[in-house]
């Protein structure tokens, strides 16, 4: 009787654990600096794979693994002449996942250090955010 309420309890904890941890990260953006491109993964299943722009030269798309820190619906840069970043969702400081009118340069650096996405993808992407929660959204900028 002992072995039983032991193993369910190991078995309830294993339980516990593997759907923390899921949840963790069950909302995943890897863009990758290289290939200009930013792949939306849930839940390990590759949900969207989009074309970017990230940092033109003499500016720099940060790398690393963040989380979202604020999400806004319309934001207007103060720091370059109040440029409309629609469906903004910031993971570093200033830097945010966003949308631009500017789809011609998407595929190619173009930005001041932000990673810019079709509108509508971004639009898509914020409402995936907001959906999973900030704290189980990953954003991965590799090159």
């Amino acid at each position: 009787m002992k072995m039983t309420v032991l193993a369910a309890a190991a078995a309830a904890a294993m339980l516990l654990c593997g759907s923390v941890g899921a949840k963790a990260a069950s909302l995943v953006a890897k863009v990758n600096v290289g290939t200009q491109t930013m792949t939306v993964s849930q839940n390990g299943h590759v949900l969207y794979r989009w074309k970017v722009s990230t940092a033109r030269k003499g500016y720099i798309t940060p790398r690393g693994t963040y989380r979202p820190q604020r999400l806004h619906r319309m934001w207007y840069s103060r720091k370059y002449e109040m440029s409309p970043m629609p469906y903004s969702v910031f993971y570093h400081g200033g830097y945010a996942i966003h949308g631009t009118g500017a789809v011609k340069s998407l595929g190619r650096p173009a930005s001041h250090g932000c990673v810019r996405l079709h509108t509508a993808n971004a639009a898509t992407f914020y409402a995936l955010v907001k959906q999973a929660g900030m704290g189980n959204t990953r954003i991965v900028v590799t090159n």
